[in-house]
């Protein structure tokens, strides 16, 4: 691997982005577009392919940021429950809300909490957006197709079918 190899792959590895890195090992190329291609051609070289993914191993490794790791934060969060924090108590005559000690939460528990403060109205719990961590949750097990697929073979097999019989009646002289 060459000196500006390695310079591209240290640089793509800070924030994953191809075209930025290519411009910082390469400052004599000025256009982006330029730099995406060759970017994208760098990515695809083996050598500097097994590097980064050498490096990106040592990195989960060092910081112990897994993928697994990622999936259960964002599960926990997708799954929290309201109840899970707090409880309604009714005596009858009114009812009150109370929040539960975080001494009892576990900590997939603890993880949806964005944040705790003593408020005008009492303790507020905010907790992490659960709509967006269902979504990221979805892509990854891939639930969301977002390419419109317009392959619909029943559709296929009746304009085949069709076709067959066009032909049989051209062939019959109909």
């Amino acid at each position: 691997m060459t000196r500006k190899q390695k310079i591209f792959a240290d640089d793509y590895l800070v924030d994953l982005n191809a075209t930025r890195a290519y411009l910082t090992a390469y400052p004599s190329v000025k256009k982006e577009e330029t730099a995406a291609a060759a970017a994208a051609r760098l990515l695809r070289n083996v050598k500097v392919a097994a590097y980064i993914q050498q490096r990106m191993e040592e990195r989960q490794q060092r910081t112990e940021v897994t993928q697994d790791r990622v999936v259960q934060e964002l599960a926990a969060i997708a799954f929290a429950r309201a109840t899970d924090y707090a409880e309604i108590q009714n005596n009858g005559i009114t009812s009150q809300v109370i929040i539960k000690s975080t001494e009892f939460l576990s900590d997939a528990q603890v993880s949806a909490i964005a944040g705790i403060k003593e408020g005008a109205n009492g303790i507020e719990i905010k907790l992490n957006d659960k709509e967006k961590a269902l979504e990221m949750l979805g892509r990854h097990l891939g639930m969301w197709n977002d390419k419109l697929d317009l392959a619909m073979p029943v559709l296929d097999e009746s304009i085949k079918a069709m076709e067959e019989y066009f032909e049989q009646q051209k062939k019959a002289g109909t």
